[in-house]
């Protein structure tokens, strides 16, 4: 009897479960874990007692990795951009990446006074492998614009997590932990005057708080350079209410950039 699944519908089954974060498959056959649960007891019972073919032989322990500070060292040593995106994208050590499209690292002019710093990207963003490129992004460009500022001449962006979290949950203490020396890195050579932390994941980060209801509008130091918390446009399209806020601090970053007065 012939399968009423047809290639076309195939394939969208398929990129359902990609976009929805699968990116492991079941085996073929059966695999009795309680049995290999059972074999290993037994092996480890064996090695304690001195007895069987595995307590004859030595074996090798392989060093741990410590990901966060292979992190900081290949971060560290990259010297430009171009370099420091080559190492993330070599970076094996975070479990998102398997689960991703694309590698996103930034969009607009590096060297911009304004540095956005989102949070992780989107089904959009993962796709395109830009950030800010779905609706909250257009959101985006529409506030920068009523400032004068763009991301085609005037900001450079980025985000926390370079790789799409599975069903766009939150990223683990873990996997920020690992991806903070790039992001500390990226900065330093982005150099910008100024940057804009959008979202409560991006506050945990660079600023070790969370509240963003609580934080934004108030300018702090994030990575030894002046920044200012906001709304990520992602809230505001959900809370249309919280865009009289964003706009008082978007005429804050403007001020700050003109020499205006700031609060």
């Amino acid at each position: 009897m012939e399968s009423a699944l047809d290639w076309h519908a195939a394939r969208a089954a398929l990129e359902w479960q990609i976009e929805m974060g699968v990116f492991e498959v079941i085996s073929e056959g059966p695999v009795d874990r309680f049995a290999l649960e059972v074999e290993a007891k037994a092996a480890r019972e064996s090695r304690r007692r001195g007895t069987g073919a595995a307590a004859s032989v030595p074996v090798a322990r392989e060093p741990e990795i410590d990901p966060v500070a292979e992190a900081e060292a290949v971060a560290r040593a990259a010297g430009t951009l171009d370099s420091l995106q080559a190492a993330l994208s070599a970076f094996d050590h975070c479990e998102l990446k398997r689960g991703a499209r694309n590698l996103v690292f930034s969009d607009g002019v590096p060297g911009s006074r304004v540095m956005i710093v989102g949070e992780a990207p989107g089904r959009d963003e993962d796709q395109q492998g830009k950030p800010f490129v779905g609706r909250a992004g257009q959101l985006l460009d529409r506030m920068l614009a009523a400032i004068g500022l763009s991301r085609a001449e005037s900001v450079y962006i980025t985000n926390v997590m370079p790789w799409r979290p599975p069903q766009n949950r939150d990223p683990s203490a873990e996997e920020i932990a690992m991806m903070l020396p790039f992001l500390r890195r990226h900065v330093e050579l982005a150099a910008p005057e100024v940057l804009v932390v959008m979202g409560n994941i991006s506050c945990q980060t660079m600023l070790g708080k969370r509240g963003i209801t609580r934080l934004r509008g108030r300018w702090t130091e994030a990575l030894g350079k002046p920044a200012l918390p906001m709304f990520h446009p992602a809230y505001l399209l959900r809370t249309p209410i919280a865009k009289r806020e964003a706009w008082a601090d978007l005429l804050d970053l403007q001020a700050k950039l003109t020499g205006g007065k700031a609060k």
